[in-house]
């Protein structure tokens, strides 16, 4: 079997997760998996595998959940430690039937409370760590069952144990059944879990496969990406079936970043932006980590056209490109387009790509209160194709109520340009009463003082649009450089400076806006 020969099996009979790793290994058992840290499962397994291995540990994987008692249909939650055996272990779940249910290593306890009591007696995978954190919770009556990666607890049941269990035949979920649950990012609240099938899931490969495509030849893809999201699904199955080396990353220090690069020499690098946004010092690295880095891709938020300027100059491959894809888990890959190196930097940041081809998802603009679409007017953005995610676990008429017939309102507002460019102005939630667009804002900025790490535009107590920000090294805020900086938005309140890590972010590293203007209105905190 070739990569293409299988990438066309999925599109037929849908992605399923079970089975990837043994199907990457008929296309190629000696693609190498690189990891930057131990899997805590399974310890031994040491940091490179092949794919014929990964395939191996997944299989012995999914018998032990066997033996624990996890069966078809049954819904298994993962929460544990940030790790790539996280995918490792949905992929064993799925492989006997079960459904995996991924959540956030970063949620609290409550959160993870009713989550577990939205699916009703989930089977719980966990680790010690984790146990601890959610002591508070009744675990016994809120589940069917706790199993631990690792080590022993009272009243759980130890994979490690479980070692040897005989080997199970692959139980294929329906096409159009549940196959996946992931969560959003819950920024407006508790997260809504995400149900994804066979179908949804192989479909959304479709851009991103034409995408690697345009790679002539093998080369490492590093991948840092949250194990619990729907991208790093779809990241996975990418490069395992194009025989890509992975570099899976869970590390996100710029020095460990940087040793990473300079060891494994990727071709393509594929990141949170926020965790670009945090490499961007390694620009200046005399090493050059980023010099074989051809082709940069994001897929959740929009990026800093600064960030993606200089991840671009300090590349020295030729034709170096930077592909931004805008979606949500709800919809996946929606609208793309490509950066270069010399006008990334100058590029409008709010332009997210245009419509892929044929195939793909169909955008449109729908407008507010009678008024064409603008950027002084924008509109409701809605995408619709046959991978839009199948429901809401537990929550269909909320489900239902963002559908309009075969279109989803993604949340956002902005508007199509007379090229046919998308312009992803705000969520709707967000906008500042006064500010076309606080993302634009914040582009602009950002790009004019470089000793920002983050400027955030929210709501101030009095609905003001006051700009919250963090220097490098937490470093005062020089006011006369940022009076000139903002000198062409004079509706923004006086600016307030925190420490960035107290800056509230979800797993996906996005700013949490409405838990800081809640801060704002609270707890008033110093101005610059």
């Amino acid at each position: 079997m070739n990569g293409s020969v299988a990438y066309q099996s999925i599109q037929k009979r849908g992605l399923h997760i079970g089975l990837l790793p043994a199907m990457a290994a008929a296309v190629n058992g000696t693609t190498p998996l690189t990891l930057d840290h131990d899997l805590d499962v399974l310890p031994e397994a040491g940091r490179r595998l092949t794919a014929s291995r990964l395939a191996e540990l997944v299989d012995d994987l999914a018998a032990r959940l066997w033996a624990a008692g996890v069966r078809p249909d049954a819904h298994l939650v993962l929460h544990k430690k940030a790790n790539a055996d996280v995918w490792m272990l949905a992929c064993a779940a799925s492989r006997i039937g079960a459904v995996p249910v991924l959540l956030s290593p970063n949620l609290d306890a409550a959160t993870v409370g009713a989550l577990l009591e939205r699916i009703e007696k989930p089977d719980l995978l966990t680790d010690g760590h984790k146990l601890d954190a959610l002591a508070e919770l009744p675990l016994a009556q809120l589940t069917r069952q706790v199993i631990v990666v690792a080590g022993e607890r009272p009243q759980t049941v130890s994979l490690a144990t479980l070692a040897g269990s005989p080997r199970v035949k692959p139980v294929v979920r329906p096409l159009d059944e549940a196959a996946v649950i992931t969560h959003t990012s819950g920024t407006t609240g508790v997260p809504k879990l995400v149900v994804h099938t066979p179908r949804t899931q192989g479909l959304r490969l479709k851009p991103q496969w034409r995408l690697l495509s345009l790679m002539r030849k093998r080369e490492n893809v590093a991948i840092h990406i949250p194990f619990v999201h729907s991208r790093n699904v779809a990241a996975m199955a990418l490069a395992l079936l194009k025989e890509m080396p992975v570099l899976l990353m869970n590390e996100s220090d710029p020095g460990t970043v940087a040793e990473l690069f300079l060891e494994n020499r990727p071709g393509l690098v594929e990141a949170l932006p926020n965790s670009l946004m945090a490499w961007e010092e390694l620009t200046e690295d005399p090493r050059k980590p980023f010099a074989s880095v051809k082709y940069f891709s994001s897929t959740f938020d929009a990026i800093h056209p600064r960030t993606m300027g200089r991840l671009l100059t300090s590349s020295e491959r030729r034709g170096a490109l930077f592909f931004q894809i805008y979606g949500q888990s709800e919809v996946g890959p929606a609208v793309g387009r490509a950066y270069f190196r010399h006008s990334a930097h100058k590029a409008n940041g709010r332009c997210v790509g245009w419509q892929m081809p044929v195939g793909s998802a169909k955008v449109r603009v729908v407008n507010r209160g009678g008024k064409r679409p603008t950027k002084e007017s924008p509109g409701h953005i809605q995408v619709s194709w046959p991978a839009l995610a199948k429901t809401y676990f537990g929550e269909q008429e909320r489900y239902d109520s963002n559908r309009d017939g075969d279109w989803w309102a993604t949340g956002d507002v902005g508007y199509f340009t007379r090229f046919g460019c998308l312009h992803m102005l705000d969520r709707e939630v967000d906008m500042v009463p006064g500010v076309a667009s606080s993302l634009e804002v914040e582009d602009v900025v950002l790009d004019k003082l470089t000793e920002l790490s983050e400027l955030v535009v929210v709501h101030g107590p009095d609905s003001e649009a006051v700009p919250v920000l963090c220097t490098h090294g937490d470093e005062p805020l020089d006011l006369d450089r940022w009076r000139a900086a903002v000198a062409d938005f004079p509706q923004l309140a006086d600016p307030v400076q925190i420490p960035e890590a107290e800056l509230p972010r979800t797993g996906t590293l996005k700013v949490r806006r409405r838990s800081l203007a809640d801060r704002l209105k609270n707890r008033p905190m110093d101005q610059a």
